[in-house]
């Protein structure tokens, strides 16, 4: 059996970490980060990350940001490190490693910390906290399940939202397109195109371009195919959130081809109404006369990828009602979902000169690992080939800042 560590977080100034391992095959521990080295090592850290918010800021994080930079990232990487894994934790996972070992180091990390790349964490300069455990989070406390996770079926369809067309912006605007003209040669393409063959893949698309960029695709058809049933749910897209200072994690929303007309908690923006969680959350409660769970509307499938900026923004807020928390309470095991905000590959090429397609590559990846009957491991195991390319040949198409920020979110 793995060994499993439980690492929880608490934020009151100072950070207090306090860890078990299961069936206690290792000491448990406490530890502190003192508030002056955590504000330090998170300004760092913030600095190295795009904010959409801010003009230029996408272009410095690929370009001169700390996570584009390989002796900056290692620099970082081991000041994280000197922040987060206390003395005797780093000990039992240096025995285990060699030992042969790699243990699963679940984390529940507190509102404050809840970017941080742990998988980058460097206990020694030649050794990254990835190469000797598997990574995945817990869910905020705060979430309540209403119902058991639903079993993973791999003989159910893949319900696919890629790119949707949403309604009121051009593909060049704000929410236009994230993946640029549908080609049938695209990564992304040719993983749809393996689905549509085993008729796996929902919506039914004629071509696999065809289920790219759809115009149909709103909250009344998610929700028809997800009642149908579903192994998983794939999308990439949209994704905004409010600030957490705001406390209004519920508002968190999938921007999906949902006419202005569609209800819905969230105000119209042009002619599009957003998705958000609390749409999830609520369904139609306060809405109509015979109001229906949003687990019910939409039953979310056992795993799930959001690959989009922030999607997993709710984490960074002390009561998370964001969309990780809606697709966990809706049935979810587990939720694949960004830390912060993706460059797409276009902005890639444009900004920093990258090659291939490494946004998609990034989606493919997760993808297959949600395929995989331990998708965590399947999912560290591509992230370790990431940083041995980052290594080899550092690029903007190798950076952590992308293949960093998707973080898994298990929930049993």
């Amino acid at each position: 059996m793995t060994p499993t560590a439980y690492i929880r977080m608490a934020d009151a100034g100072d950070l207090y970490l306090w860890w078990r391992w299961e069936n206690h095959t290792a000491a448990p521990g406490i530890g502190i980060v003192p508030e002056a080295q955590l504000r330090a090592v998170l300004a760092e850290l913030t600095a190295a990350l795009p904010d959409p918010g801010t003009p230029g800021s996408l272009e410095n994080a690929l370009t001169a940001g700390a996570l584009a930079d390989p002796r900056r990232e290692q620099r970082l990487a081991e000041e994280l490190s000197r922040a987060f894994l206390p003395y005797n934790l780093a000990t039992a996972l240096h025995e285990l490693m060699t030992s042969g070992i790699r243990p699963h180091l679940r984390i529940q990390p507190a509102p404050r910390v809840a970017q941080i790349p742990w998988e980058l964490l460097a206990p020694d300069p030649a050794i990254r906290l990835l190469e000797i455990a598997d990574i995945s989070l817990l869910p905020p406390v705060s979430v309540v399940r209403a119902r058991e996770p639903r079993p993973w079926d791999p003989a159910l369809p893949v319900v696919a939202v890629l790119d949707p067309r949403v309604p009121g912006f051009r593909a060049d605007s704000a929410l236009g397109s994230v993946l640029g003209r549908p080609d049938p040669a695209m990564p992304v393409a040719r993983r749809i195109a393996e689905y549509a063959a085993n008729d796996r893949l929902a919506p039914k698309a004629a071509t696999p371009t065809d289920a790219f960029r759809r115009t149909d695709l709103d909250r009344d058809l998610l929700g028809e195919l997800l009642r149908a049933g579903a192994s998983r749910l794939l999308y990439v897209g949209h994704v905004t959130a409010a600030a957490p200072e705001s406390g209004r994690s519920e508002e968190a929303a999938l921007h999906l081809a949902c006419p202005a007309d569609r209800p819905g908690f969230a105000a119209p923006i042009r002619t599009h109404r957003p998705f958000t969680a609390k749409d999830l959350l609520l369904g139609s409660h306060t809405r109509d006369p015979d109001p229906r769970p949003g687990n019910e509307l939409w039953p979310i499938p056992a795993r799930v990828a959001l690959i989009a900026c922030e999607s997993g923004g709710d984490l960074r807020f002390g009561e998370a009602l964001g969309l990780v928390t809606a697709m966990i309470a809706g049935g979810a095991e587990l939720v694949t979902a960004c830390r912060w905000a993706l460059p797409t590959d276009l902005a890639l090429q444009r900004l920093a000169g990258a090659s291939g397609s490494p946004l998609q590559d990034t989606i493919c990846a997760v993808d297959t690992a949600h395929e995989h009957p331990d998708p965590v491991t399947a999912h560290a195991d591509w992230q370790r080939t990431r940083l041995t390319a980052w290594r080899t040949t550092p690029s903007a198409a190798t950076a952590p800042i992308l293949w960093a920020a998707p973080a898994t979110i298990y929930s049993t």
